[in-house]
């Protein structure tokens, strides 16, 4: 399938939620640009309202070099949305703000010459106590900036005006990168609260590449306290790529674990005899997940245990494989008797620790 062939199905599909997971690098910011055609119109006007990269592409940092970053600062790009800057108050961000116990304040830089134009730039300071202390700019961190610009769009989405007029749908894709475990957790529950709120006017389609927001978001719309509301409305799916082909399977029962995931990839390609250089990267990082859990360091232990002979020499070809430069300068075909060691491997896997997969997955 296509983008835009996917994207008439998501927009063709009856259910109020759509989540979807995918690997990165699968299309997801090109399945929301597809979404934003396929419901077009007929004047050209969009129904929709879109978080993506090129939302998040319109914030770009002045460091300020010439006054060795005293007034570093994080310049919006004019865009269609600049017109509504002005409706939004920096109480409206602040609020949102607020379950993440930002530590840092904020303030707007409207356009001197005509404010009209909207927000030319945000100034970031450690809020000190005294008044007649001017405040000192600051640069934040890479995460902090993607929790801002995303409460700048949740306060956004409430604005009259622009939501209002837009009011098919919302499309949200990955709104967490660059976020640690908390905060993603946080967002997980800024997205549930959008959900609960618009999902009866609007459709919400969110696709991720975080299996973690994937599976808590699945967790909190198909079994959470507030299930019954959302369950019927919701669909769930995995966006896959192969030679090229995007595929889009449904994935209702399935348990949304990484590193099953994973196994369900590699197993397909054990099946089809379609082992390349980059499922060794996969497979290592399965095998140190399995270390991982039971508390040792190298995954060689885990060859040991799965029964394979010469675990530190197997462990240094699965190394030598996920790391060599083969997706950039020659043939990701594997030699024969690598593909015996991927062979024996999966296998040892399946058997010691019981994993049970789909054959279906994609």
């Amino acid at each position: 399938m296509t983008p835009d062939e996917i994207a008439k199905t998501l927009r063709d599909d009856a259910a109020r939620i759509t989540l979807a997971y995918a690997f990165n690098a699968t299309g997801k910011t090109q399945l929301s640009v597809a979404y934003k055609n396929a419901t077009k119109q007929a004047d050209g006007s969009h129904i929709g309202v879109y978080y993506n990269a090129y939302s998040e592409d319109l914030f770009m940092w002045d460091n300020d070099e010439q006054k060795d970053g005293a007034d570093v600062r994080l310049t919006l790009r004019p865009s269609s949305l600049s017109r509504f800057h002005t409706l939004l108050t920096e109480d409206n961000i602040r609020d949102k703000l607020k379950a993440y116990k930002p530590k840092f304040g904020f303030a707007f830089n409207l356009y001197e010459d005509d404010p009209e134009r909207g927000i030319e730039s945000i100034s970031f300071f450690i809020p000190n106590q005294n008044p007649d202390v001017p405040q000192q700019s600051i640069k934040i961190s890479r995460g902090e900036e993607r929790v801002f610009v995303w409460c700048f769009f949740l306060a956004l989405f409430e604005v009259e005006g622009w939501a209002d007029k837009q009011s098919s749908h919302f499309f949200i894709d990955d709104p967490v990168s660059s976020l640690d475990d908390h905060n993603i957790f946080v967002t997980a529950a800024t997205l549930l609260d959008l959900i609960e709120s618009q999902f009866e006017t609007r459709r919400i389609i969110i696709t991720t590449h975080h299996i973690g927001l994937f599976s808590i978001l699945s967790d909190w719309l198909s079994k959470g306290e507030k299930s019954s509301k959302f369950k019927k409305h919701t669909k769930h799916y995995i966006l896959s790529a192969k030679s090229g082909e995007l595929k889009l399977e449904t994935c209702e029962k399935d348990v949304f674990l990484y590193h099953l995931r994973v196994l369900q990839v590699l197993s397909n390609a054990h099946k089809a005899k379609d082992v390349r250089a980059y499922h060794f990267a996969m497979l290592r990082q399965v095998l140190e997940n399995v270390a991982s859990f039971l508390g040792v360091g190298q995954f060689s232990y885990v060859l040991n245990q799965i029964g394979i002979n010469e675990p530190n020499r197997v462990a240094d070809i699965v190394n030598a494989l996920s790391h060599k430069k083969v997706y950039y300068y020659e043939s990701d075909s594997v030699v024969q008797d690598n593909l015996n060691i991927f062979d024996e491997v999966m296998k040892g896997l399946i058997e010691k620790y019981n994993f049970v997969l789909h054959a279906d997955a994609a």
